[in-house]
């Protein structure tokens, strides 16, 4: 059987708690979003095509799902990049890719073993770039 509060200040009490902890929840909930997308970025490696032309090998871990890659630095226009995964030995398919972060595969298993090609857009250029995985 359930009770119920029949003492106005008890009830006051009740009600202001409720309201201090459901807003709470939304922000922790936000938060964790926000910080996810932080650490996946946040461990990122960065490499200069010039170095190599092909970087890694890389393992696949639980912070990202996906294998995200962009130019930070350098004077070609964008990068193509693609992702060889160690068990298939070849690409999956080439991304160009400029400045802002985008994602060069998919849904990858964590603990997957891959490498990260990489070819500019004129032949002399210089980029350096950043792989979050």
């Amino acid at each position: 059987m359930a009770k119920i509060l029949t003492h106005p200040a008890a009830a006051a009490a009740l009600l202001a708690a409720l309201a201090v902890s459901a807003p709470v929840t939304a922000s922790a909930a936000s938060a964790n979003t926000s910080s996810a997308a932080t650490s996946c970025y946040g461990g990122a490696v960065t490499v200069n095509y010039g170095d190599a032309a092909e970087f890694g090998p890389y393992t696949t871990t639980s912070r990202c799902a996906d294998i995200n890659l962009r130019m930070v630095s350098g004077d070609a226009e964008f990068v193509w990049a693609c992702v060889k995964f160690t068990r298939v030995g070849a690409c999956n398919y080439w991304t160009q890719v400029g400045r802002s972060w985008k994602t060069i595969a998919t849904d990858v298993k964590d603990g997957s073993k891959f490498t990260v090609p990489l070819g500019v857009d004129l032949e002399g250029s210089s980029a350096r770039v950043q792989i979050a995985f």
